[in-house]
């Protein structure tokens, strides 16, 4: 722990500090002891440690120790044993990591923010990155007006589906799917985040299979289709996974940042290929913990500053225990002005099917989203055409103003949804 002469030189004046220089963490931290002398010890954690060498007149906290700005108990949390919940607001000199974002993530929110002595949780609640630091990424490629442009949705949410089943299929039974949905009006189809390259369906294959299927649904729809295919591997495998859906005519790439590390979707965007999706699936493991924890739009903020194009959310509903303030936390931070970096599509997901369109609409209150459904296409009774159809028929129903249940009685597709799915909203 540290000496309490040494404390003072972890903790800085607001008025004095060069805001450019410093990223600044906000914390809710469960503290047990002495609040500053733990504080100084969290930022000597993610910071100097050691600040002087043995037998050496020398202090490097001036530039490379991380500060505390602010430290005042938190109103909104109750004690918890000995513990009390605090507000810290630590300044991080990033020039410490440089443009690294999983190296930033390891000092803010690894082994020395999560072990520090005397902490007992700690909450990672926003993170506030200056221009000069933001500079040095270029974020989304594409962001929402280039995927619109790109795939030509235009003022209405995106209707993505997830090709199902995800496991078993041979590339020309997979695509197969993905055509039928396109043909019910289904604008982008994607793998299931857990399809990789298997061998009853290698990645070359799949896509070729699918790529050729999108372009026979474009020429009898006359409409734009595309397809994302998930690239999530071993980390040297990645880049030329990426290459291959580029070349065979792909349109995305999908990615599990929690699992590949968010610098693989960052080498990505290097690239400049195509458009990436990031999905959610590990990240409640970072986001749904009571006292350990990173909320869900800090993790949206270092997706759009590595590149992510697309950003998918656990979504509404009962199914991703998430509350509807956190979706929108979620979907806010996706497309929240950010000077030089573009916003990012969110894709709030996980049990949605036409049924519950309108409510998600409602939600979110504006058409910026992608609407994903697996089963809600895939699984309808009538086949994935039928249920593309029926999640466009829902969307009329929605502009309208219209009842999903009256919209059935002239829309049969949406009626055996809304009694197959069971609900009629």
């Amino acid at each position: 722990m540290i000496d309490q002469a040494d404390i003072q030189g972890f903790f800085i004046d607001p008025q004095h500090l060069r805001s450019e220089d410093h990223v600044v963490a906000c914390y809710r931290v469960l503290i047990a002891g002495e609040a500053p002398r733990v504080a100084a010890a969290l930022c000597a954690e993610q910071s100097t440690a050691m600040w002087q060498r043995v037998g050496v007149a020398e202090d490097l906290r001036p530039r490379y120790a991380a500060k505390v700005l602010r430290l005042a108990p938190s109103v909104s949390s109750q004690t918890v044993g000995d513990a009390v919940w605090w507000d810290l607001e630590i300044a991080y000199p990033h020039h410490n990591i440089g443009p690294r974002l999983p190296n930033l993530l390891v000092a803010l929110a690894g082994e020395g923010a999560l072990h520090a002595p005397g902490v007992q949780g700690l909450i990672l609640r926003d993170i506030k990155f200056p221009a000069t630091y933001a500079a040095q990424f270029t974020g989304p490629q594409w962001g929402v007006a280039g995927l619109r442009e790109r795939f030509g949705v235009i003022e209405r949410p995106f209707f993505m589906g997830v090709i199902k089943p995800n496991f078993g299929l041979a590339p020309e039974v997979f695509a197969a799917q993905a055509y039928e949905a396109w043909g019910g009006g289904l604008d982008i189809a994607k793998d299931d985040e857990m399809l990789g390259d298997v061998a009853w369906s290698p990645l070359t294959e799949r896509v070729a299979a699918v790529v050729a299927a999108r372009r026979r649904a474009e020429a009898e729809t006359g409409e734009r289709k595309a397809y994302i295919a998930n690239v999530t591997d071993d980390s040297d495998r990645i880049a030329s996974f990426a290459d291959v859906v580029a070349e065979r005519g792909g349109d995305a790439v999908l990615l599990n940042p929690m699992w590949t590390g968010i610098g693989a979707i960052a080498a990505l965007r290097r690239s400049g290929q195509l458009p990436i999706m990031s999905h959610f699936a590990g990240l409640a493991l970072l986001t749904r913990a009571a006292q350990w924890r990173i909320e869900m739009p800090v993790l949206v903020k270092f997706l759009r500053l590595a590149g992510a194009d697309m950003i998918g959310l656990a979504g509404f509903g009962p199914r991703m225990h998430t509350t509807a303030d956190e979706v929108r936390a979620g979907v806010a931070a996706c497309l929240a002005p950010w000077p030089g970096i573009r916003p990012a599509l969110p894709i709030p997901g996980g049990g949605d099917w036409a049924g519950t369109l309108p409510t998600v609409y409602a939600q979110i209150g504006h058409p910026d989203f992608a609407f994903i459904a697996g089963r809600g296409v895939f699984g309808h009774p009538r086949g994935p055409r039928a249920g593309a159809r029926s999640v466009c028929q829902a969307w009329d129903a929605v502009r309208a103003g219209v009842p999903l249940s009256d919209a059935a009685a002239a829309a049969p597709e949406l009626a055996a949804a809304l009694q197959f799915f069971g609900g009629v909203p």
